[in-house]
């Protein structure tokens, strides 16, 4: 497994790059969410540290099931995931936690 904290880290203060129809643009709010796949997550395991956003407490959410599930938007929850996955690696590696 991959944990690497100082990109969990790194989301504090990030803008949220998933930007949702329930986005609620508070970088306070942003947490590094993890992408759950089957078979690689569970009750109190997260994927590598490698699969993951910046992405607002709203956004959170909505991406694990926690809220707004049953909406129009739904249908393009991997749209979602993938277009913040790109635009938060680049933010890593602009930012210098990565290089």
């Amino acid at each position: 497994m991959i944990r690497l904290q100082k990109i969990r880290d790194s989301a504090r203060g990030q803008e949220c790059t998933v930007m949702s129809d329930f986005c609620n643009g508070n970088p306070e709010t942003v947490v590094f969410a993890h992408y759950r796949t089957a078979g690689e997550c569970g009750m109190g395991q997260k994927p590598d540290d490698t699969s993951g956003v910046y992405a607002c407490s709203s956004c959170h959410d909505w991406l694990d099931g926690r809220a707004h599930r049953g909406t129009e938007v739904d249908r393009h929850i991997e749209w979602y995931w993938f277009r913040a996955m790109r635009k938060t690696w680049k933010m890593l590696v602009e930012n210098g936690v990565l290089k």
